[in-house]
């Protein structure tokens, strides 16, 4: 696992005059000085937003991730090395999402880097290899590259404030003068997120229904925080085909149960929840993982109109 450290002994050394200069959600090292902003590496869309609303004008923050990359399957390349190797911060996600960062931080050779573990203190959803398809450990370095924990925490309201708290200390650390304005932010977004919270806890505590169908297992998190079941077609790494038995399993479910709304990613094909939609007399509503930039929206903005969604969805 990665933890909140700065490596001492790493495996090779780059000679590098790149700067994390940020110009956009994936943008490009240039070829300029680093500037007094501190220049933080993150591994995919959530943590670019997380970064972005807790280190203000005090951070430059790049996304590593191409738009529309898969994040479990990422290569990187010799240019994501350069960029961490004069980066002051490497936000990453753990629990398996993004596997290949151990070694790009080797790679990099940059014995100054913070490296931050924004999963770090959450306790992970374990998940049955034989459901899905997973081998043995939770590492980011591990053999098998997706882990044994479903890694979409971020999704999470509850996951989330953990998150922020250890960006917060990750950026302290590289930027100790900047302590209470890391804070300021931090409290601000935290409470935000207790917000809606409440606001959700509220709502959805007077449903019956409290069941959300999806084509893709990603909210396991935001089930916990709210008692909520999530049934979906595919697992939370959803590959290949979809399974002919339990997608006919899921139509009769939702029959047996009038489902009226089936769930599907807004930067994935929606086939398979289209399926099932037009077998069980259901309607697709999108909903967003955060995984990549979509529609321009912060992530408080997301996580507010994922809310809405899934509780539309479950209200008749």
């Amino acid at each position: 696992m990665i933890n909140l450290h700065k490596p001492a002994a790493l495996l090779l050394a780059l000679t590098l005059t790149l700067s994390t200069a940020c110009t956009g959600r994936t943008a490009e090292p240039t070829a300029t000085d680093k500037t007094a902003a501190v220049s933080v590496v993150v591994t995919f869309d959530a943590l670019y937003e997380l970064a972005s609303a807790i280190g203000g004008d005090r951070v430059n923050v790049v996304n590593i991730m191409p738009p529309g990359a898969d994040a479990h399957h990422f290569e990187p390349r010799p240019k994501d090395i350069a960029l961490l190797g004069t980066a002051d911060v490497f936000l990453v996600c753990g629990l398996g999402f993004d596997p290949w960062a151990q070694d790009v931080i080797d790679a990099a050779g940059n014995n100054d880097l913070t490296v931050c573990e924004a999963s770090r203190g959450i306790v992970p959803i374990e998940l049955s290899g034989d459901a899905h398809g997973l081998g043995p450990g939770n590492s980011i370095n591990s053999d098998d590259d997706r882990g044994s924990y479903d890694p979409h925490a971020w999704l999470s309201i509850s996951c989330a404030k953990l998150m922020v708290e250890n960006i917060r200390d990750a950026l302290i650390l590289a930027d100790p003068g900047g302590a209470e304005y890391f804070r300021d932010n931090s409290n601000m977004f935290i409470q935000k997120l207790d917000g809606l919270f409440d606001e959700y806890s509220e709502k959805f505590s007077a449903l019956q229904n409290r069941t959300l169908v999806t084509g893709h297992a990603v909210f396991a998190y935001l089930c916990r925080d709210f008692s909520l079941e999530q049934n979906s077609v595919e697992g939370v790494f959803a590959e290949g085909e979809p399974n002919a038995r339990a997608l006919s399993e899921l139509i009769d479910f939702c029959r047996a149960n009038n489902i009226t709304v089936i769930l599907a990613e807004s930067q994935s094909s929606p086939l398979v929840a289209e399926t099932l939609a037009a077998e069980a007399g259901a309607s697709v509503r999108m909903i967003y993982t955060m995984e990549t930039p979509e529609e321009g929206l912060t992530y408080i903005e997301r996580m507010e109109r994922n809310l809405a969604t899934i509780y539309e969805s479950m209200k008749n």
